[in-house]
């Protein structure tokens, strides 16, 4: 377990992790309204499925292109491995957006997001948590280099 924790510092050197939303990126202010929607109505305290099927109602509302539990294909060295990764949502083909209900958010749920962008090959990423009284964001934009 204590060889994990490099790793998270290690891919987290790779991405930008922001907890302020940037005008410059409409695509993710957008996303982030809808769950800030679906906070005020339902507050916290309900389990991640609840979230998970109230916010995909409300991007669908507010026209917002989204895919629910989609599954991204993972490879070694060129080879499709049988193992996927299941992530809650894909936003507007471009956006990786990953529920969670938890009292905090750790280094361990923005390294599953960062894992996500990497094997979509996406840059942006969302990880929203309502699981506090407040909704609890995180902007991951994964580096280039």
């Amino acid at each position: 377990m204590s060889d994990i924790y490099p790793q998270m510092a290690q891919m987290a050197q790779m991405a930008q992790i922001l907890e302020e939303d940037s005008s410059r990126d409409p695509d993710t202010f957008a996303i982030i309204g809808a769950a800030m929607a679906v906070h005020t109505e339902l507050g916290n305290g309900f389990l991640e499925a609840v979230y998970q099927e109230a916010f995909s109602i409300e991007l669908s509302r507010r026209g917002v292109p989204h895919e629910r539990e989609a599954c991204l294909e993972l490879k070694y060295r060129g080879t499709p491995l049988r193992t996927h990764y299941k992530v809650d949502f894909i936003c507007m083909d471009q956006v990786i957006v990953e529920l969670k209900a938890l009292n905090d958010l750790t280094s361990i749920e923005e390294s599953q997001v960062i894992n996500y962008l990497k094997a979509s090959r996406l840059s942006r990423g969302l990880l929203l948590n309502f699981g506090l009284p407040r909704l609890q964001y995180r902007r991951i934009v994964l580096s280039k280099h």
